[in-house]
Formats: C-alpha cells, sequence, structure tokens
C-alpha cells in the first residue's frame, strides 16, 4: 500500500511520515520542496502545490490512502491565498482521488471551524460550523478549513470514504509557529495576557495527531466502517489553563510569566484596527492582533474526544508532562539568541 501525505514536509507531515516509515508503509509525499527528513525515511518526494490540479492528479496516481495535511494558516487579512490553497485545493484533492481510483481521504481539519465567538466548554462532534461568523470577522483560515472540511465529508461514498479530523493547538519538538513564535514575542515584549486568564483550551501533543490520522485510515479501510463522512475532535483529553501553559512553554526558554494584560475587549478593539489598517495600507505578513485572534486568546475552547476514542481507537498515548519534557530537551538545543 501506498500513503500519500500532502503536506509532508511540514510540522504535523513530517510526524505522519516519521510514523508510518516505523510502520514499514510506503510513503510518498507532496510538498512544495525537498526535505532531508523525508529522503531519511524512504519516503517518494514529488514537488508541487496543492493549487495546481495537474501536480495533486499525478501526486495521487497509484495511491490507496489519502493523508490530506497541506494547509495555509494563519492570520493575514489577504482571503485569496486561503481560500486558493485551503479550499481549491483541498477540492483538487478530492478531484484526483476520484479520476485516480483513491478509496480513502483522511483530511486534517481545524477546531476552529466550529468557533462562532463564544466559549467552548465540552463540545463535541454535534456543533454547527460557524461559517456565518467566521466570515464575518475575517476569519479567513478557519472559514476556509470549514467550507474544505464540508466539501471534504460530503464527497463520502461508495468508492471514496473519507473523514476530517480536528486537532487542537499542536506542538511539540520542530515545531516552527506555535512555542517559537510565543518565545519570540516574549523576548521582544510584545505578548501580553488576553482577558481575565482563567480561560482553558484543549493542546495536541505531535506525535498523538500523528498517530490519529493512521487510525483513521486504518478505520476507513472497513466498507462499513463508522468513521466514515464524520469529523473528529482531537486532544490530549485534559484541557489546561491557556496562560498557565503558555507561561510554562516560555519558562522552558528561561522566560518570566506574561506580566502585563489586555481587556478582551479593547483586544478586539485593537484586532479590529489593525486588520483594517493592514487591508488599506495592503501589508504582507499578519497583524499583531485581529478579531479572530483576540477572541481564541480570552475564551475557552477545549472539546469532547470521546467518538475519537470509540471510533477510530484514539488514545492520547503521550501525556502533556511527556510532552513538555521533549519539548523541553528540543528548545535547549536550539541557539539562544
Amino acid at each position: 500500500m501506498t500513503t500519500l501525505v500532502t503536506g509532508g514536509g511540514g510540522f504535523l507531515g513530517q510526524a505522519v511520515v516519521a510514523l508510518l516509515a516505523t510502520r514499514g508503509a510506503r510513503v510518498r509525499t507532496f510538498s512544495r520542496r525537498r526535505y532531508p527528513a523525508l529522503a531519511a525515511w524512504g519516503a517518494d518526494q514529488r514537488l508541487g502545490d496543492v493549487r495546481d490540479a495537474e501536480a495533486v492528479a499525478d501526486a495521487c496516481r497509484g495511491v490507496e490512502c489519502v493523508l490530506h495535511i497541506a494547509a495555509l494558516p494563519g492570520i493575514a487579512v489577504r482571503a485569496e491565498p486561503y481560500y486558493a490553497t485551503n479550499l481549491q485545493g483541498t477540492r483538487h484533492v478530492l478531484a484526483a482521488c476520484r479520476a485516480q481510483g483513491v478509496p480513502r481521504l483522511v483530511h486534517c481539519s481545524s477546531p476552529s471551524v466550529t468557533f462562532a465567538g463564544q466559549d467552548q466548554q465540552g463540545v463535541d462532534e454535534s456543533a454547527p460550523l460557524g461559517l456565518a461568523w467566521l466570515a464575518r470577522n475575517r476569519a479567513y483560515y478557519s472559514h476556509s478549513k470549514a467550507l474544505a472540511e464540508r466539501e471534504v465529508l460530503a464527497a463520502n461514498g461508495p468508492d471514496l470514504r473519507t473523514c476530517a479530523l480536528r486537532p487542537h493547538l499542536i506542538w511539540g519538538p520542530r515545531d516552527g509557529h506555535l512555542a517559537p513564535r510565543l518565545i519570540d514575542r516574549a523576548r521582544r515584549g510584545r505578548l501580553r495576557r488576553i482577558g481575565a486568564g482563567a480561560n482553558r483550551i484543549d493542546i495536541t501533543y505531535v506525535d498523538n495527531a500523528a498517530e490519529a490520522h493512521l487510525l483513521a485510515a486504518d478505520a476507513l479501510a472497513a466498507a462499513d466502517s463508522p468513521a466514515a463522512g464524520k469529523a473528529y475532535f482531537l486532544s490530549q483529553g485534559e484541557p489546561v489553563l491557556c496562560w498557565r501553559w503558555i507561561d510554562q512553554v516560555l519558562a522552558l526558554a528561561d522566560l518570566p510569566p506574561v506580566r502585563r494584560s489586555l481587556s478582551a475587549a479593547a483586544a478586539w478593539r485593537i484586532g479590529h484596527a489593525l486588520e483594517g489598517a493592514y487591508r488599506v495600507l495592503r501589508r504582507a505578513g499578519e497583524p499583531p492582533m485581529t478579531r479572530f485572534l483576540a477572541a481564541q486568546l480570552a475564551q475557552s475552547h477545549w472539546f469532547d474526544i470521546t467518538a475519537a476514542r470509540r471510533d477510530l481507537g484514539y488514545a492520547p498515548r503521550v501525556g502533556t508532562e511527556e510532552g513538555m519534557r521533549r519539548l523541553a530537551a528540543w528548545l535547549a538545543e536550539l541557539p539562544r539568541p
């Protein structure tokens, strides 16, 4: 069996490829450049972009299962790149699976597809997509992922069994986004606690998220799979206090806890103003604050993972404490400024 991992060179993608390699599986990856780690694991690296339908179709040829992880994350104010990559790119993957006769597709989605500006506490998969709120508040990443997830699940059928996974805040060694950004902003004195600091959130260690993708692929092998056509929340199974956990990450880099704060309302207003300024001035990159980010940092969002445990056999094998030890060891190897 050959498994294709789109975005195989990314943080989660590499963890998935490494796990597949330990199984002795034949792995093909689809990324925009080559990665030495993928070569070391014996992956057949195909180069291309999910926005290129022909390249995606070629990558899917002769494949038994696609793990679609490639995506454009972030909070930039330009909408087009998010929809081109996350929505149209997913459409290209779906079309290629149909054209090449790929029987299984696991789509990496996000819990934020259900966010609608309110606390989420113990939410399960019955929660509707937050399309209206996300669109109104220009949360382009989450809105594009919600639309893509909806199309993936609607495509489920006898010839192509699909499911979607929603890992929340993936972290761990080799992370190029979450922990390094927190540490960088803290070092530059630009990190502020948003809100009262009592909000609880879910987190997901990267190896747990990777294993969930393989479990989902295995589950979809059965013609009567209970996972077919469904979405699943993933996490450590134990929410943490958001700002206490951020302080713990900073401590791993010998940085003090976050002392300065902004009210949720003030952060929302600043985010709104910055979104407008970045659009008017056509500034590249991401604003330091947006309305979506303000809401996420001030509110609780943790989820019920009962369905993933039941249908996929998912269990977060690497606990949070062990994950933090591994993150600390990796951070200690990085050069300090």
